[in-house]
C-alpha cells in the first residue's frame, strides 16, 4: 500500500513514496517508454533503486511524490531545488504506461506546481523534455508552462545526439 496522502486531486493522490514502493520504481525506471524520455541510458538494480530512495527520494531540498490513482501506483512527480540563490524547482514526472493517456501526468504536475508556488514560495518552475517527446510537450504548454528554448543536440540518449527543450512558469502566471 502506497504512502499516506500528501496531496489530494480529482482522480489521483500524490503520496509519500516509502520503501514498499521501491520496485515500482525500479521497474519504471528500467521500462524503454520511461527510461529514454526521462535521459536515463543505464539499467537499474535493486540495490541502485534504495540508494536512489535513500539519497534522492529522501533529500530535503527536494519533494519526491508517487502518483498514484485509486490507491494503484502509476508514477512519480518531482520538484527539485534551484539552490538557495535561486527561488525555483526543476519538475520532474514519468507515468507507468498502462496509466498513459488518462490525464494522471497533467493532474499530477499541476497539483505539485501549485504546491511549489503556494507552499514552498518558488517564483518559478522549470522542466525540459527531449525533443522527440511530444506528450510530454504538450502537458506542459497546456499548463501554462512556456518555451524558453532549446539546447541543440544537448543530449546522447537512444543511439543519436537529442535536443532538449526547456519550459518554465513564473509564480504570477500560474494564476
Amino acid at each position: 500500500m502506497p504512502g499516506p496522502a500528501f496531496l489530494e486531486g480529482d482522480r489521483i493522490d500524490l503520496r509519500t513514496i516509502e520503501e514498499e514502493d521501491i520496485e515500482f520504481l525500479q521497474e519504471g525506471v528500467n521500462d524503454p517508454s520511461v527510461w529514454i524520455p526521462i535521459g536515463r541510458v543505464d539499467p537499474v538494480n535493486r540495490a541502485q533503486e534504495e540508494e536512489f530512495f535513500e539519497e534522492v527520494v529522501s533529500e530535503r531540498d527536494a519533494v519526491n511524490l508517487l502518483v498514484t490513482a485509486d490507491d494503484a501506483r502509476a508514477g512519480i512527480v518531482t520538484l527539485t531545488s534551484k539552490g538557495a540563490e535561486d527561488d525555483g524547482a526543476e519538475l520532474g514526472y514519468w507515468i507507468a504506461s498502462e496509466h498513459r493517456e488518462q490525464g494522471y501526468g497533467s493532474e499530477a504536475v499541476e497539483l505539485l506546481t501549485e504546491y511549489g508556488f503556494r507552499q514552498r514560495a518558488l517564483h518559478r518552475v522549470s522542466a525540459r523534455v527531449f525533443d522527440f517527446n511530444d506528450g510530454s510537450r504538450a502537458l506542459l504548454e497546456s499548463l501554462g508552462f512556456i518555451h524558453e528554448g532549446r539546447h541543440r543536440e544537448a543530449v546522447f540518449l537512444d543511439g543519436e545526439y537529442r535536443d532538449v527543450h526547456w519550459y518554465s512558469v513564473l509564480a504570477d502566471e500560474w494564476d
